[in-house]
């Protein structure tokens, strides 16, 4: 099944288009056993168990590999960030057969080096799609669309403050380079139906004109920002149909509010109801 269809199934099943981010800090955990590894499980796994329990299912999972591969000590022969990523991966699929999983990890080199990293996400995580740099062009973009089944996010335009710095810059023909960038991605997903685009939701009039420019072309957008980097679903939803953009091919996410929204550490005993409140707040904002 290829990308665009896993997108568009996953959303009727679950009735919503939430992608859950999944970054872990280890300050935040509920446990603190010294075992990194057995304590990422142990915390996925509660919460998972009551989401299902609940019957609160999103739409797509998005592990950002930084928060995992940060944890490693490879020169101490320490793998454990990876190992819990590779295990968080299991109990996905698991729990939630059929739901994708985007990984985030925003890859973009020359061709030979991003066909590595494209074999990284797609072989050894064996990931539903990938984030990807658009900087060095259609030769690096290239070897993540080179797999036709896999989804891939090209940075459109991003949800952090930064992003105007080089993104919103006006180009000769008048026109700004996020846009220039949208109609690469058009043309992209025009050869697959799987090529997507990262939008924040921290921008709504930019978010409705990039929306509005992919309403027939298709495109998938994933669109982070929501919760504490102070975008809001419901606006989000409402733009999304105020333009005619086709809902179910977008993923609406939310990170930390998720997973950890007391934000700093140490955790409080209703962790698990705090996680679930936020969770069934969100999928209710972002029903189809």
């Amino acid at each position: 099944m290829n990308y665009d269809a896993k997108l568009l199934e996953s959303a009727k099943t679950v009735g919503n288009i939430v992608c859950m981010g999944l970054d872990p800090q280890p300050e935040v955990l509920p446990f603190a056993s010294g075992d990194l590894r057995a304590d990422l499980n142990s915390f996925f796994q509660q919460l998972f168990r009551r989401m299902a329990l609940s019957g609160l299912i999103p739409a797509a999972f998005k592990p950002n590999i930084g928060y995992y591969q940060s944890l490693d000590r490879p020169r101490e022969e320490d793998f454990s960030g990876s190992q819990a990523l590779a295990d968080l991966l299991d109990m996905v699929e698991n729990f939630f057969p059929g739901i994708p999983v985007i990984l985030d990890s925003k890859r973009g080199d020359i061709a030979r080096s991003s066909l590595n990293y494209a074999q990284e996400a797609f072989e050894a995580w064996n990931a539903d799609a990938v984030t990807v740099a658009p900087y060095m062009g259609s030769d690096s973009v290239k070897p993540f669309i080179d797999y036709p089944e896999k989804g891939v996010y090209i940075l459109n335009r991003t949800s952090n403050p930064g992003g105007k710095d080089l993104q919103n810059l006006i180009l000769g023909n008048g026109s700004s380079l996020y846009l220039e960038v949208a109609r690469q991605i058009a043309a992209y997903n025009a050869k697959t139906g799987s090529v997507g685009a990262v939008v924040g939701a921290t921008n709504p009039q930019e978010l409705k004109d990039i929306a509005s420019f992919y309403r027939d072309e298709r495109v998938p957008l994933l669109i982070p920002g929501v919760g504490s980097q102070g975008g809001s679903a419901p606006e989000v939803m409402e733009i999304l149909r105020s333009c005619g953009y086709p809902i179910e091919l977008a993923r609406i996410n939310s990170s930390s509010a998720l997973t950890h929204p007391w934000k700093k550490g140490p955790a409080p005993e209703d962790w698990l109801e705090l996680c679930e409140e936020n969770l069934r707040t969100l999928i209710r904002e972002c029903a189809v």
